[in-house]
């Protein structure tokens, strides 16, 4: 049966001398890659790693993340990638509820680690360096000596591996558990958006995250792609690799794209080789889609939603669609999987009606780890409830404009945070922008814009609103304004409830 690791090393009998993996100066061909990954699968086995086992991964994008992954696919381990940004007492958290027997980290996460190991409790786990940090015990000491075959371990397609960690944008995460038939189908969706064994992907994107490593990293290895590794997003950087290494698929979060654009010589670079831009997991203002079509017209982009239960399955838009309709987030359900938009008792909604967007398919997780009641509201009669409120035109765009938790009611009417946040987003002196509300004794919900400025520029919200009433009905228009930087969580989506908080408190 097919598994991630199995696949890897189907790729390295296939083509054993293409590049794999590039991250900094160090290449990797396919039979390097799986021989070292073949290491850290013996190692963990030293450390009495074993199948079901969960094996905590904390790391920057690197080569070592990437092997430890695979490592601990190899021996029937569940990986559990986490955030290289969490805090000390935010790791204890993911840690405990996982159940992780090890947790390998490196690049920059030696201080959380460190005060992590100064809590009290101290965390269960045994904890090992990737990368020689004093004071822990180093696994990479552990692999040389390692045997570079295939370990001893029977894993199948319908084993456990993974739990990759909700965003937490509305509180703790929650784990999602995948199987590697759930994963390896996630490929197949790929491939049918285009990517193939010959392209090279650059990796900018946080690599512990769902959409980055399920949608690019697992389905490009799975498929035999070449990987290069950044371990960072900054925009010049990203611009020379794509140049260098004739990168042809990349995924980028809109952030990442809208700061690319700010490079005046983007347009002179030869990006020739340059032919899938992938771009999602948080909306883009149109006006940024047309720039950056405008920009960059030999690269075919693809909008792609979904979200991390889903594997991350949902809806894509193609590059015509793209190119017809920058507003909507979506057009057709990707390969394997069914969409719809549904009222509170489940039924489909009309054309132009908003519903909650459910999804079922084969990269559906099994369900959150060890929370059965929060499985069950979310997984309903075989399909995914997204949260996610949307509506379908009659040409079959979908746009997503909230989350259902997000929508605000004042004075009785429905007003769809991202549709006013894409008509002040719109506002030449507007860098970033937030849709919230505050509690109002007389409309219920008052709606609140929290807006980061164009570097030296002013905005007020009597300007906002003349700008704004041009695109959205007058009882849409904010009623108060709030400037400081939008919180966002590494896929980029906004931290609504951490706005919500200290609008309702002001």
């Amino acid at each position: 049966m097919a598994t991630l690791g199995g696949q890897l090393s189907i790729n390295a009998r296939r083509h054993p001398d293409r590049c794999a993996l590039v991250f900094g100066e160090t290449e990797r061909t396919y039979r390097e890659l799986d021989a070292d990954i073949n290491r850290y699968a013996h190692a963990l086995l030293s450390l009495g790693v074993g199948k079901g086992d969960r094996v905590a991964v904390l790391s920057p994008n690197s080569d070592r993340f990437l092997l430890a992954l695979y490592g601990a696919f190899k021996v029937g381990a569940i990986a559990v990638p986490l955030n290289p940004r969490a805090t000390a007492r935010e790791l204890r958290y993911l840690l405990d509820d996982s159940g992780a027997c090890v947790l390998l980290f490196g690049g920059d996460t030696d201080g959380a680690v460190r005060s992590l190991t100064q809590l009290d409790p101290e965390p269960t786990a045994r904890i090992y360096s990737l990368d020689g940090a004093s004071g822990f015990d180093d696994f990479i000491r552990l692999t040389p000596n390692m045997p570079n075959d295939e370990p001893p371990v029977e894993v199948v397609e319908d084993d456990d591996c993974m739990i990759i960690y909700t965003s937490g944008t509305t509180g703790a995460p929650k784990g999602a558990l995948f199987d590697h038939h759930r994963l390896l189908w996630v490929g197949h969706s790929m491939s049918a958006l285009g990517l193939n064994s010959f392209d090279r992907q650059l990796h900018v994107a946080p690599m512990y995250h769902c959409a980055e490593l399920v949608l690019m990293v697992l389905a490009g290895f799975s498929m035999g792609t070449t990987h290069v590794v950044l371990p960072a997003f900054e925009p010049r950087a990203v611009v020379d690799a794509l140049e260098r290494h004739r990168v042809t698929a990349f995924l980028g979060v809109p952030t990442m794209y809208q700061l690319l654009l700010t490079l005046p010589d983007l347009p002179d670079r030869d990006l020739s080789a340059w032919r899938l831009g992938f771009f999602g997991a948080a909306p883009m203002p149109p006006s940024a889609v047309e720039k950056l079509v405008a920009t960059l017209p030999d690269v075919g982009f693809f909008q792609l939603c979904g979200q991390t239960e889903g594997g991350p399955t949902g809806i894509y838009s193609t590059p015509d669609d793209v190119k017809a309709r920058p507003d909507a987030t979506g057009r057709w359900a990707i390969t394997n999987a069914e969409v719809r938009l549904v009222d509170p008792d489940g039924n489909d909604v009309a054309v132009g009606e908003t519903g909650e967007m459910i999804v079922r398919g084969e990269t559906i997780m099994k369900g959150y780890w060890n929370k059965r009641d929060a499985t069950a509201e979310t997984l309903r009669g075989g399909w995914l409830h997204s949260g996610d409120l949307a509506v379908r035109d009659a040409d079959g765009y979908i746009t997503i404009v909230d989350r259902l938790k997000d929508m605000i009611i004042t004075g009785g009417r429905n007003v769809y945070s991202v549709e006013v946040e894409n008509a002040l987003a719109a506002h030449p002196d507007v860098l970033d922008v937030a849709i919230v509300s505050r509690l109002d004794d007389t409309f219920g919900e008052t709606i609140v814009a929290v807006v980061t400025p164009v570097e030296g520029r002013e905005v007020t919200l009597h300007d906002l609103r003349v700008f704004a009433a041009e695109h959205v009905s007058d009882y849409k228009l904010p009623r108060d304004l709030v400037i400081r930087s939008i919180p966002r969580n590494p896929s980029g989506k906004i931290l609504k409830h951490v706005l919500r908080a200290e609008v309702r408190t002001q």
